[in-house]
């Protein structure tokens, strides 16, 4: 008795992967942003004379200004937002990352910078960079500084830093590795934060610390 062999059925071809968007940077006319738009040639950002920006191509639009409260202002162009700004506040930065925009200062804009900082805009990072994370905890108040009119109780410099944190969505672990500490101490702080703050859980301490400005 003979049994008849058969090729096994082919898996079905996966279709091709989706081709990665072109992006396109667009600088804002204004002061300085003839220096932005210089660098952003040479790091070949800019699309080519004649070149039309297809329906997939993303456009960064680049705002050159004193510091990121002028750079928002009459800002309506929908999309990835960078901000080249002289000044760079703890203030004016939290507005601009509230804002969805990637600032950085114009002290310290090379060809490598503006890539790495338009990069960002067109993937935007799941939580605030640890750079930058750092940046606005340098200024931050000192305990028992009031920070409004309602006199909402300040926080330290380790329970904003781990508020932050909770607000971008990380859990108890992942904040101990970005803050080098341990897990327990995390639980620690948190059970401070929602003291302080008076809060029911970690969603009434973010939302409270939002609505007072603390964040």
């Amino acid at each position: 008795m003979t049994t008849a062999l058969t090729a096994p059925p082919s898996a079905p071809a996966l279709p091709a992967p989706m081709p990665a968007p072109a992006v396109a940077v667009r600088v804002v006319p204004g002061p300085g942003a003839d220096r932005v738009r210089a660098l952003a040639e040479r790091a070949g950002l800019l699309p080519t004379p004649g070149e039309h920006t297809s329906a997939r191509t993303l456009t960064v639009t680049v705002v050159v200004a004193a510091d990121p409260d002028r750079a928002l202002r009459g800002v309506g162009a929908p999309g990835p937002l960078l901000l080249v700004c002289d000044t760079v506040g703890r203030a004016g930065r939290l507005r601009a990352l509230r804002a969805g925009a990637v600032v950085v200062g114009a002290a310290e804009l090379t060809e490598d910078t503006l890539s790495t900082a338009v990069d960002r805009a067109v993937h935007p990072h799941p939580s605030i960079p640890y750079p930058e994370l750092t940046r606005l905890l340098t200024t931050g108040p000192h305990p028992g500084e009031p920070l409004s009119a309602t006199g909402t109780p300040a926080l330290t410099a380790r329970q904003t830093s781990v508020l932050l944190l909770m607000a971008e969505g990380y859990g108890n672990a992942d904040i101990a590795l970005l803050l080098s500490c341990s897990e327990h101490t995390v639980k620690n702080v948190i059970y401070e934060i929602m003291a302080r703050l008076q809060a029911r859980n970690r969603a009434h301490a973010v939302a409270h610390a939002v609505r007072h400005g603390l964040v």
